[in-house]
């Protein structure tokens, strides 16, 4: 294929940013920082596609990565190709990544003195949701978080350049609190994947089975759940939107986003009766603002 189309490849995985929950590099930031935090978005919205079989018809994305196209549904083969394409960002020697989207990312980890750890780690959850379907504890799914949404705002830290142990701290609050919010909106979604992030342990506190999650409209019990892990979030998000008035200018506005995005999303769930099933409770964009002006608020 010819490197425009390759590039168009790339840009409809960019263009998943406007669905998430949160704004993933808004208008309002400097350009240096739009482009660093789209291709760390790219990254991860790649890495996600390949461990929920998301990619592009076609197998593009394997041949990218230097497999064949028949490869395309070997999900562990395309991570352990991209773990490899990732390494060659780092890589001071060779010719470079192959995929469009890491060549993207090279400049942002040169500029920004970004290291390999918080890449690896979504990768490695990506790996984790190719073996492991079910979590017995709320702790098994913070580990899992761990990896998957909280190296993320490591990233976001690095490249405003605002790192500290303190703002990790209540950064890893917040993605965490992010990604349980995903995990509620897509319970059916998921359970389509053979995977249920509601804890085992609190699934049997409420009563819920397996089956229960397979129906239509939600039971009293699967509501009573949502409801519970729900609060589990909204805590998560209150200990770290403190994060947001521990910086200044457009930066605390970017956060605010994200805790307000967090914090709509919930009070979605919470309009739809906690009744995920149907699919994704979205909150509106009115709902979204008035969160993130509650947000700014609190912290100005």
């Amino acid at each position: 294929m010819t490197a425009g189309t390759d590039a168009r490849h790339a840009r409809a995985v960019l263009d998943k940013a406007a669905h998430e929950n949160f704004p993933v590099a808004p208008f309002f930031l400097p350009r240096a920082w739009r482009d660093d935090l789209m291709a760390i978005y790219g990254y991860a919205r790649l890495v996600d596609d390949i461990g929920d079989g998301d990619l592009a018809p076609g197998g593009r994305d394997a041949e990218l990565l230097g497999l064949d196209r028949e490869q395309a549904g070997d999900r562990l083969a395309l991570l352990d190709a991209f773990e490899t394409d990732l390494r060659r960002v780092f890589a001071t020697t060779g010719t470079g990544p192959r995929h469009p989207l890491l060549q993207r990312l090279r400049p942002t980890v040169r500029r920004c003195g970004l290291t390999p750890e918080p890449f690896l780690g979504l990768i490695e959850a990506n790996r984790q949701d190719q073996l492991t379907g079910r979590y017995e504890t709320y702790g098994d799914l913070l580990a899992y978080c761990e990896l998957s949404a909280n190296t993320v705002g490591h990233l976001v830290l690095g490249v405003t350049g605002t790192t500290s142990p303190e703002r990790v701290r209540r950064s890893d609050a917040i993605c965490t609190a992010l990604q349980i919010v995903e995990h509620l909106q897509d319970v059916a979604e998921d359970l389509r994947r053979d995977r249920i992030y509601l804890p085992a342990e609190d699934m049997r506190r409420f009563h819920v089975t397996e089956s229960d999650l397979a129906r239509p409209t939600a039971g009293a019990s699967v509501r009573a759940l949502v409801a519970y892990e729900a609060e589990r979030a909204r805590q998560l998000l209150n200990e770290g939107t403190p994060l947001v008035g521990s910086v200044h200018g457009r930066l605390k506005l970017l956060l605010a986003g994200f805790v307000g995005g967090g914090m709509a999303a919930l009070d979605a769930v919470a309009a739809a009766g906690h009744d995920v099933l149907p699919g994704p409770p979205k909150p509106t964009r009115t709902r979204l603002l008035r969160r993130v002006g509650a947000t700014l608020r609190r912290e100005g």
